[in-house]
């Protein structure tokens, strides 16, 4: 008869181990739901000693407007809890947009949203996606996130909330739900 040379209690200390591994391993890969609604205080004039969204390049000899094919906007909009522009500041929209619809609805998004409040300081999602700018609610795709938002992904509406043409100021209401770890 052969002898056991592995003790009854290593195999259980063994096994009790490899459970609590599995386990911990499934607690970590769930995911995390997050549902966000930001306001992204836009300030488009350019001239504007506090413009926040400026055109930067587009075909020579034509307008840098926001429906001339080829136009390439970057922004750096400061987001707020409300839509009032005095109400805390939660992040900054920092990217560029282009007018990428040769009809010039359409623009190509690439938005990292960088957070500045307490609950996610230092944290960003990144959107990236064709914007058709001329509709009621815009949707894009959350295609990563750091810090809280490690690992993100998602979705992300965008609407027109106000719109004052004369002063080019705007407030646009993101509604962001992201699942991360």
């Amino acid at each position: 008869m052969a002898t056991n040379i592995v003790p009854k209690r290593v195999t259980n200390l063994l096994l009790v181990l490899v459970l609590n591994t599995v386990t911990y391993l499934a607690k970590a890969a769930e995911l995390n739901e997050t549902q966000l609604s930001l306001y992204f205080q836009d300030i488009s004039a350019f001239g504007n000693p506090n413009a926040t969204v400026i055109p930067v390049a587009g075909i020579a000899g034509k307008a840098w407007t926001f429906t001339q094919f080829g136009t390439v906007y970057v922004t750096d909009d400061y987001i707020t809890e409300t839509s009032d522009p005095k109400s805390p500041e939660v992040g900054r929209a920092q990217g560029m947009y282009v007018t990428a619809g040769l009809d010039g609805l359409n623009s190509h998004v690439m938005i990292s949203i960088v957070f500045t409040n307490k609950e996610y300081n230092g944290s960003t999602i990144k959107i990236q996606g064709v914007s058709k700018q001329f509709e009621a609610v815009r949707e894009v795709a959350v295609v990563a996130g750091t810090g809280k938002f490690r690992f993100a992904r998602g979705y992300a509406t965008f609407e027109t909330y106000f719109l004052d043409i004369p002063t080019q100021y705007s407030v646009i209401r993101c509604n962001v739900t992201v699942q991360h770890y």
